[in-house]
């Protein structure tokens, strides 16, 4: 450190990587002293000038303030006040343009000067050696004073750092071109930066004080040494003219030798950075006691007739500067607030001056020209060469114009100062400085975003976690500690557990184990155990229990009783299902006939329609069977219920039979006169009559298995259909029998083997003859089935019309219920004699139509007609009368029975 100091003693100043050497224009400004400007008409006094939060209002509109009174206070993070820049009327609080590229509107205090100037009270401090360093913080804090370099910096936080200081830098360089203010104010008050200056040491201690001038500022260079020869710790140091030598971490390059690393500031390493414009205010604070409300602005231009430094009071229009300096615009005049390498152009000359404001520039289109239209680079690496940070200003447009904000900060972009030396030497005319300042504030933006999101995070998860502490607490507050059991109470506890422990086989054991345990529990305060009940609740219980099967009894005779009142019900419910059962064997039947008529003339085709049409008919059949064994299943206990599923069975039975009866008739029309087809058909049509009287005695005994026994009516319906399943069988069992003989001697017949010779016609004839008499038989056996279901069904519709009447509100008496049943058994007895009458017809009718083919059998025999030589139609007539008188005399028979009945 001591050779360091010894080297800096000696004049020796290091060197910066890059800058440029734009043309000076300083002359201009230098010629004449500081001058002092009119009042303005109007003060535009914003509340935001320096970097930080605003200081809150403390005045109000329309409230007369004095020069040098404080309008804010401060509040919130490097904040810092501002003062009236004069005594006069506040005549509006409102947002007005911001001294800013954008002119983006920020609050402002409005005041009408008085012309008085009138002062405040002041309070200065004699001896500034007696006040501590809070104090002494204080006072600059509370005067308002921020960096005047431009950056804006809040003077009290650097002063108030706790790091050791080595060198306190005394930045007086001022490069920029046609900038001045400084130089002119180190002219005419060194005394006062000096004071300055010693107050710093005073708060901060340093072992040496550099002050930094570039070479070009003779004048400025003899006032400083001067003003400071008394005090041996501060050096004049020259430096170089090169731009921008003025730099914070430049100008510590340049003076010390030592470099700020990349996201440090120089109090990291031990330096500290101040403005001359801003140590001659701190000595104003401390020892005049005037807070931070003028500085000088230097006002050039070649439209400047005036060019030079004046003392402007913060918050006057620019335009008043510019009047009061000889402003001739040109026409689209451009005014820059600041140098020509950093400055802004303002959208309006009504922004009043900040604190950050050191030069209002008014240059002509030779002097200042616009600039081009943006070409595309060339990567010639000027701008490279020329920044004075050691960046890559190329790479870093390319990275903001595509947004990509982490490889700016890998690229160091916050160590960009903004110098504009990259865009001054670039040949593509690129503005990059533009590029970096939009990309810094997108930056900051999303970084204060992340950092609001966070907090947000934080309050929500502390406020969560207070939420639970406070429902935690409210819970345990309303809970109790248990009461400890004494001696007595756990005896009596465990005496309670051991009877019921000793009622273990007992089926409610477990119930006296709840019990005794609620028991104990309940008296756990030192009450007495209650006495042990156990057998009165199995009283209870029993007592309960039957209660519970009286009333089921009961309930259950009382639906036996109300079963007669659905009677009505009932039988409607039954004629619906016979209705729909005789429709859909109706539909069956036509779909049959349709099929036979429609059967070709063909023997074979023939043929095949005749068993399609049967199979169909016994796939009706099997399913009416089937629907009619569920409905037994399913049928109630109620007789007259019963009665009605019964009748409803025997009808579905006889429409099946009937539908095989037509089928039978139809074949025996169509079919051909092929023996052996007629042969095969007899044999089909005898098994189907088989199986639909073995359908009809399995339904018989399914209704006598149901039934119940003390049913009269249930029982003689039984009795009636056992015998005519009985007698159905035995007459199907006869033809069957006779009908296979001739069957099988048909089916031998068919079965041996053909001989070389042809078949003789005898044998042909008697073959037809066979196949006749079988077909005739199991027509005969249909017919009778379908008259004994017809008999049995009229009886049990008669029954069903007498059950469906409806009944009166009062019960069914027993004797009409006698009376009821010996009609029901005298109806059933006329129809078995009408049935047995009509059996008899059939058998007379029977042995007329066996003898007739008796005689066409003998008469066939005795003619003998040749092989060759067909049946004469005079005999298919004949055979076909025949057949038409037998269905007429059938037909007739059975009329005059169902008339009887």
């Amino acid at each position: 450190m001591e050779k360091l100091i010894d080297q800096i003693k000696q004049g020796k100043v290091w060197s910066i990587p890059g800058g440029i050497h734009p043309p000076g224009q300083k002359l201009q400004s230098t010629t004449q002293a500081i001058a002092r400007l009119p009042l303005p008409d109007k003060l535009v006094v914003s509340l935001k000038q320096h970097i930080g939060a605003n200081g809150k209002l403390i005045v109000e509109k329309g409230q007369q303030v004095l020069k040098g009174q404080a309008l804010t206070k401060p509040s919130g993070n490097w904040s810092v006040p501002v003062h009236a820049p004069t005594s006069g009327l506040i005549s509006d609080i409102c947002p007005m343009p911001s001294a800013h590229p954008s002119a983006l509107p920020e609050l402002s205090v409005i005041i009408e000067p008085d012309g008085e100037d009138k002062w405040c009270e002041l309070n200065p401090v004699p001896d500034a050696k007696a006040l501590s360093h809070d104090e002494l913080v204080g006072i600059i804090h509370q005067s308002g004073i921020a960096g005047m370099g431009g950056a804006g910096f809040p003077t009290y936080v650097k002063a108030d750092t706790r790091k050791a200081i080595e060198f306190l830098i005394v930045n007086a360089v001022e490069c920029e071109p046609y900038i001045t203010a400084d130089d002119m104010l180190m002219r005419e008050h060194a005394d006062g930066i000096i004071a300055g200056i010693e107050l710093m040491q005073q708060l901060l201690s340093p072992q040496l004080t550099i002050i930094g001038i570039e070479d070009n500022k003779p004048d400025a260079i003899a006032a400083m040494k001067q003003a400071a020869q008394h005090n041996d710790s501060i050096i004049v140091q020259t430096v170089p003219t090169v731009y921008p030598s003025g730099g914070e971490k430049q100008l510590i390059k340049l003076l010390t030798g030592k470099e700020v690393p990349s996201g440090s500031i120089p109090a990291d390493i031990g330096m500290l950075v101040q403005n001359v414009g801003t140590l001659f205010a701190v000595n104003q604070a401390v020892h005049e006691g005037k807070p931070l409300i003028e500085r000088v602005v230097t006002v050039t231009g070649n439209t400047i007739h005036k060019q030079g430094n004046v003392w402007a009071l913060l918050g006057t229009e620019i335009k008043h500067l510019l009047d009061c300096q000889g402003f001739s615009p040109v026409p689209q005049q451009r005014v820059v607030m600041g140098g020509p390498m950093m400055g802004f152009t303002l959208p309006t000359v009504r922004i009043g001056v900040v604190k950050t404001t050191n030069c209002i520039l008014a240059p002509d289109h030779q002097e200042l020209a616009e600039p081009g239209d943006e070409k595309a680079c060339i990567r010639c690496s000027a701008c490279a060469d020329a920044c004075p940070a050691s960046l890559l200003p190329q790479q870093l447009q390319w990275f903001a114009k595509s947004k990509e904000y982490d490889k700016l900060n890998e690229h160091n972009l916050f160590d960009c100062i903004e110098c504009g030396a990259c865009a001054y030497v670039c040949p593509s005319e690129i503005p990059l400085v533009q590029y970096y300042r939009v990309a810094k504030a997108e930056i900051k933006e999303q970084q204060a975003e992340q950092i609001k999101a966070e907090r947000a995070k934080e309050r929500f998860e502390a406020r969560k976690e207070r939420l639970e502490r406070e429902q935690e607490e409210r819970q345990n507050r309303h809970k109790r500690k248990p009461a400890a059991k004494s001696d007595g109470e756990k005896q009596k506890v465990a005496d309670a557990l051991a009877r019921v422990k000793s009622k273990s086989d007992d089926k409610d054991s477990k119930s006296a184990v709840a019990a005794a345990i609620a028991r104990a529990k309940a008296k756990k305060q030192g009450a007495e155990l209650e006495p042990d009940n156990s057998e009165v609740a199995k009283e209870r219980a029993a007592r309960k229990e039957q209660a519970r099967k009286y009333k089921e009894q009961k309930a259950l005779e009382q639906g036996e009783e109300g079963v007669d009142k659905d009677d009505k019900k009932s039988a409607v419910a039954a004629a619906i299902a016979r209705a729909k059962a005789k429709k859909a064997a109706q539909a069956t039947e036509e779909n049959a006939s349709a099929e036979t008529d429609a059967a070709p003339k063909d023997d074979k085709k023939a043929a095949v329609a005749a068993a399609i049409a049967r199979a169909k008919a016994k796939k009706a059949a099997q399913a009416a069977e089937n629907q009619t064994e569920a409905e037994e299943d399913s049928a109630p206990v109620d007789d007259k219920k019963a009665a009605v599923a019964a009748a409803i069975a025997r009808a579905k039975a006889k429409k099946a039979a009937q539908a095989a009866e037509n089928k039978t008739e139809a074949e025996e029309d169509s079919a051909p006169v092929d023996d052996k087809k007629a042969a095969v058909a007899a044999a089909i049509a005898r098994a189907k009559a088989k199986k639909a009287a073995q359908a009809a005695e399995n339904q018989t005994e399914a209704e006598e298995d149901s039934a119940p026994v003390d049913d009269k009516k249930a029982a003689v319906a039984a009795a009636i259909a056992r015998a005519k399943a009985k007698k159905a069988a035995k007459e199907q069992a006869q033809s069957d029998d006779s009908s296979q003989q001739t069957n099988d001697s048909s089916a031998e017949a068919d079965a041996q083997p053909q001989a070389d010779a042809p078949e003789s016609n005898e044998d042909k004839k008697k073959a037809a003859v066979a196949a006749a008499i079988a077909r005739a038989k199991a027509k005969k056996a249909a017919k009778e089935q379908a008259q004994s279901d017809d008999s049995s069904e009229q009886i049990n519709d008669s029954n069903d019309e007498a059950d469906a009447k409806p009944q009166s509100d009062a019960p069914e008496s027993s004797e009409d219920k006698k009376k009821a049943a010996v009609a029901a058994a005298i109806a059933r007895a006329k129809a078995k004699k009408a049935a047995k009458e009509q059996a008899q017809s059939d058998e007379s009718s029977e042995q007329l139509d066996d003898s007739s083919d008796t005689d066409d059998s003998s008469d066939t025999d005795d003619s003998k007609p040749q092989v060759d030589e067909p049946e004469s139609s005079e005999d298919k007539k004949k055979a076909a009368v025949a057949r038409a008188i037998a269905r007429a005399k059938a037909k007739k028979l059975q009329q005059e029975g169902n008339d009887k009945s």
